[in-house]
C-alpha cells in the first residue's frame, strides 16, 4: 500500500504540463436509414416535420415528499417526427429539448440513443446526449421511410 501512495505522489508532483490532455475525437455523423434497435452514441443532423406534446405535468406538492425542497419544473414531453434526405424516426423530447422542438428547425443531436417503444424504434437524448439548433438544412425530408412504424418482435433463440 505504501508504494501506491508513493507513486500517485511522484506522478502528481512532475508538473501540470507533464500529463497533455488527449486530443478529443471529432464526431462521425450517421443518417437515419442507419439507426438499428438497441444501439447509442449516434450524432445526426435532422430537420423536424413535427412536434406533438405529449405530457406537460406539474411536480407533485413538494410539502408531501421527505426530501430535500429543490426547484421544481415542469414535466414536458413531446414526440417530434425528424429525419433527414434518407428516412425519418420519432425523437422523444423531454423537459428543456421541448423548447428547440419546433418545424421546419433543424437541429445537431449527439450521443443519442435508440430505445424500443410498444415495438418500434424511438430516439432519445438522455443527460450524456445534446440537442442543439442547426444550421438551416436545404435537403427534404423522406417521410416515406419512418423507422418508426416498423415493428420489431424480440425472438428467445434456443440452442
Amino acid at each position: 500500500m505504501a508504494t501506491r501512495s508513493g507513486n500517485r505522489q511522484q506522478a502528481n508532483s512532475g508538473g501540470a504540463n507533464t500529463a497533455a490532455k488527449p486530443a478529443m475525437r471529432k464526431p462521425v455523423f450517421t443518417k437515419v436509414d442507419q439507426l438499428k434497435p438497441g444501439t447509442t452514441g449516434h450524432n445526426l443532423t435532422v430537420k423536424i416535420v413535427n412536434a406533438n406534446t405529449v405530457l406537460s405535468k406539474k411536480p407533485r406538492n413538494p410539502s408531501s415528499l421527505r426530501v430535500p425542497a429543490r426547484p421544481q419544473q415542469n414535466t414536458r414531453i413531446a414526440e417530434c417526427l425528424v429525419g433527414d434526405e434518407t428516412g425519418s424516426i420519432l425523437l422523444t423530447a423531454r423537459n428543456d429539448q421541448v423548447d428547440l422542438m419546433k418545424p421546419d428547425a433543424t437541429i445537431i443531436i449527439r450521443n443519442a440513443k435508440i430505445d424500443m417503444f410498444k415495438g418500434s424504434m424511438r430516439l432519445n437524448v438522455d443527460k450524456w446526449g445534446r440537442i442543439e439548433a442547426g444550421e438551416p438544412a436545404t435537403f427534404v425530408v423522406n417521410e416515406e421511410n419512418n423507422l418508426s412504424l416498423v415493428e420489431y418482435e424480440l425472438v428467445n433463440v434456443e440452442e
